[in-house]
């Protein structure tokens, strides 16, 4: 009998237990789930600051402003077109923003864009900005696509078209793939840098020592003024003992007809009196009396130079008369605007165009440099 009250005891005290265990499951369980629900709305709370944060952002960037004096909100924008911020003064422009891409020689002295870049910038102010080396990879891209000669070469993206300075610029634009390249030869732009050199040839003019170190490449024209002044200049250097046989002169023709009508008559005249070996006193003759043949009826003083020179007058004649040697005339003028030029002079030294400086202390100093590295 007492072991069965103790049964009985034993089993009430166990169930009392359970009951116990089992309260303390369920209290757990709902603190357990009261501790996610805040969860879930502390997060939810975050959520909606953060969204309500980024849908009032300007007033959190105007506070900011209030306080440190910084930052800058839709609201500021909206209602001014001129601020100071952080030392500097911003304005606002209705014009897109314009990609350029800026293709150059780092290492050219005569490829500086700067000036360029300054006078682009006036009629765009909206300019971005993208130096492109010409020997990368973009950059004999762009150099290939667009067929480019010299440097530095600029490329707009087809937002330029939304200015006013693409109706102005138009007809010296090429377009290609949404991409358009300023032609710098059509707008005038001097070139800081030829990509090409000319070849030297055993049928061109060449003056003095013929195996001389340095080539000095001339593309001129006998009416052009400035190759005038350039002739004696080049003279004397190839005269002077420190450079007469380290350096020797090689003479293209490029006679620019649209602006000198008698260029090309006396460059055929030149020709001839090179194929007697009498080319540079020739040459002498159409410089010094330049203003004298270029007046109207002036040809016939080519004959007259022909006899001053010492030339074979009636074989100098024939020659003439033939037009004996256009064709080699044609093949340097073809030349010359593969290249991309598209005036007179133009000088190489070597296979470096002379930009900036055809006179003689700036040749001189280059032939220097040159002969130093030899």
């Amino acid at each position: 009998m007492m072991e069965e009250n103790q049964y009985n005891e034993d089993k009430s005290f166990s169930s009392e237990e359970n009951k116990s265990e089992k309260t303390r499951e369920e209290k757990n369980k709902s603190l357990n789930q009261k501790r996610s629900q805040a969860e879930k709305i502390k997060n939810l709370i975050s959520i909606i600051i953060l969204l309500t944060g980024l849908f009032i952002g300007s007033l959190f960037v105007d506070v900011s402003q209030l306080i440190q004096g910084g930052g800058v909100s839709q609201k500021i924008l909206n209602n001014k077109d001129v601020f100071e911020l952080n030392g500097k003064t911003w304005v606002a422009y209705t014009d897109p923003i314009i990609k350029l891409k800026v293709i150059n020689d780092d290492k050219c002295e005569n490829c500086k864009p700067d000036q360029i870049l300054l006078s682009l910038r006036k009629v765009i102010p909206t300019i971005l900005l993208e130096k492109v080396n010409y020997d990368s990879d973009k950059g004999k891209e762009l150099i290939k696509k667009f067929n480019i000669k010299t440097l530095p070469a600029f490329v707009f993206d087809s937002k330029v078209k939304d200015t006013d300075f693409y109706l102005q610029a138009k007809p010296v634009m090429d377009e290609k793939d949404n991409w358009i390249f300023l032609n710098g030869s059509k707008a005038g732009i001097p070139a800081g840098k030829y990509i090409n050199s000319p070849k030297v040839e055993d049928k061109n003019i060449v003056a003095g020592k013929k195996d001389a170190q340095i080539t000095l490449v001339e593309f001129s024209d006998f009416q052009c003024p400035y190759c005038k002044v350039l002739h004696p200049v080049i003279e004397k250097i190839l005269q002077d003992d420190k450079y007469k046989d380290k350096v020797n002169l090689a003479f293209k023709y490029f006679p620019l007809e649209n602006i000198h009508p008698m260029a090309m008559k006396a460059a055929l005249a030149a020709s001839c009196a090179q194929e007697q070996g009498k080319f540079m006193p020739f040459a002498d003759k159409l410089f010094e009396n330049q203003k004298e043949w270029t007046q109207k009826n002036g040809e016939y003083k080519f004959k007259v130079y022909a006899r001053q020179v010492g030339l074979d007058v009636n074989k100098f004649n024939q020659c003439y008369k033939d037009k004996k040697h256009e064709k080699e005339i044609k093949a340097d003028m073809e030349e010359a605007k593969n290249i991309g030029i598209s005036g007179t002079p133009t000088l190489f030294i070597g296979d470096t165009y002379q930009g900036g400086g055809v006179d003689e202390e700036s040749i001189k100093k280059t032939l220097d440099k040159k002969l130093e590295n030899k």
